[in-house]
């Protein structure tokens, strides 16, 4: 699903669960994949590595449709700006991106300076 969520997909959220320390990192990738469970790490599909997921409201209902819940995961790729600074998101970042200092339950991260332009250090250096 597309970085660009909406509030009203994410009102069941309980607590982000961080898998790796957020605060190195520029940004992270966030998306909507469904799950089985409301708790506890969803399975990971994708290229590259989760840092992080939400838990769900135990009152959270699944879908009558499909029998799953839609949780937020926060992943980043292997030619991602922390593990390839110099690769193609060196400067700018994926659409998907989001400052993961922005993260919270129930809202949807944002995208910032740190996030968009470059690495944190230098845009702190700058400002």
């Amino acid at each position: 699903m597309s970085s660009l969520l909406n509030e009203s997909d994410l009102h069941h959220e309980s607590s982000v669960v961080w898998l790796e320390s957020p605060d190195n990192l520029d940004y992270v990738r966030q998306a909507l994949d469904k799950t089985t469970r409301r708790r506890g790490k969803p399975r990971y599909e994708r290229d590259g590595r989760m840092v992080g997921y939400t838990e769900l409201e135990a009152r959270a209902e699944a879908d009558p449709d499909s029998g799953l819940h839609l949780r937020r995961v926060f992943f980043l790729l292997p030619h991602d700006r922390d593990a390839d600074p110099d690769g193609p998101y060196h400067e700018g970042a994926p659409g998907e991106a989001v400052d993961p200092s922005t993260i919270q339950p129930r809202r949807v991260g944002d995208k910032t300076p740190r996030s968009q332009r470059g690495p944190a250090a230098a845009i702190t250096a700058t400002t």
